[in-house]
């Protein structure tokens, strides 16, 4: 295969100098009427019109032509693009995870879909020690411009080896740049901002949201729209608290303030969107304004995105807290299979609303129940 990318990328189609930038300033011209999108469509949407701005894109994965995805996020692209720029793998995660970072070396950019991230674990030596450290290990001469995306985090029913979310294991390694959608908004403009971005990207999507329905502006359906790499959504106004949060959560969160409001608590939902490079000056801005903070992830709570959170506050907002950081994360176990057992082992609205009424004071805190 990489005889075929040496060949391909000497020919017109793939020595052709395409240049966009990651992110565009918008006009404020566009209409505030929207229409509803999934999220499936949202990163279908993206990829066509990558490849079809960009020549050097292709895609590569397990069952990604023929069979149109396993979750038909690729539906279309191989009658559109062909086989030579939508390729089906073996299963061999190793396999083409290392021969996407060969292309991209080669000046290709590469979209690697993994059915799920726990298969990447096949795939993390190309991922961490060849995508994400050649182009510091080459004295910035050897830039990788590549996208290992896919569903990540718990499904339902799946089990230990197919719920793991690895959203805090990427973001720990410098080199890497760890983008975590919720919303068929953040799903479109975050990946058009991967592929085009210098730099890998590990794209973390979620199974269970990829049928969900959002609304989206003209603004949002625009071919040129993208979304900045390292700057977080307050998908909520709020006073009294902040939860910090991404992905499939950031709907619990959204849930949970809604009941909360009816309470007189105002709640601040702030979407990561991205977790490595991760907005730091919105969440203590937020942090500085309510004077309480919650996170929320779906992982696991030992070395979490909320752990790091936490350290950022406490290094530069402690004086304005007025409670302590309450984390809630998944449980520190392998994800059971048993469906009542699974749903004890993932956060829950409920569990959001007990941890903003203890930061807030309004219930009895654990250690007082214990």
């Amino acid at each position: 295969m990489l005889g075929a990318v040496r060949r391909r990328i000497g020919s017109s189609a793939f020595s052709s100098s395409v240049s966009r930038p990651a992110a565009s300033i918008w006009p404020k011209s566009y209409s505030s009427s929207s229409k509803e999108m999934t999220v499936r469509d949202a990163l279908n949407s993206a990829l066509d019109e990558e490849m079809s701005a960009d020549p050097k894109v292709f895609m590569m994965g397990e069952e990604v032509g023929e069979y149109q995805g396993a979750y038909k996020i690729t539906k279309g692209l191989l009658q559109k693009y062909g086989p030579e720029r939508v390729r089906d793998t073996p299963i061999t995660e190793a396999g083409f995870a290392g021969i996407g970072v060969g292309a991209a070396y080669y000046g290709l950019r590469p979209v690697v879909e993994f059915m799920t991230f726990n298969f990447a674990m096949q795939a993390i030596d190309h991922i961490i020690n060849s995508a994400a450290k050649s182009n510091y290990m080459s004295a910035g001469q050897m830039p990788v411009s590549i996208v290992f995306r896919g569903p990540n985090g718990a499904a339902a029913g799946v089990g230990a080896q197919h719920s793991q979310c690895y959203a805090a294991w990427y973001a720990s390694c410098p080199g890497l740049k760890v983008l975590t959608p919720y919303s068929s908004e953040d799903a479109r403009g975050l990946l058009k901002a991967a592929i085009r971005d210098p730099d890998p990207v590990v794209f973390l999507e979620n199974e269970l949201l990829y049928g969900e329905s959002f609304p989206v502006s003209e603004e949002v359906i625009d071919s040129n729209f993208c979304l900045p790499i390292g700057k977080a959504k307050i998908e909520r106004e709020g006073k009294d608290v902040t939860i910090t949060t991404f992905s499939r959560m950031v709907g619990f969160a959204l849930q949970a303030s809604e009941i909360l409001s009816k309470e007189g608590i105002s709640v601040e939902v702030i979407n990561l969107r991205s977790i490595r490079p991760l907005d730091r000056a919105t969440i203590n801005a937020s942090v500085r304004k309510t004077n309480r903070l919650v996170t929320l992830e779906e992982g696991l709570p030992q070395h979490g995105v909320g752990a790091e959170i936490c350290t950022s506050v406490v290094e530069e907002s402690f004086e304005y807290l007025d409670a302590p950081v309450e984390r809630i994360a998944g449980a520190d176990i392998p994800m059971p299979y048993a469906a009542n057992l699974e749903r004890m082992a993932v956060p829950q609205v409920d569990d959001i609303v007990r941890a903003v009424k203890r930061t807030c004071y309004r219930s009895v805190p654990m250690a007082a129940v214990a």
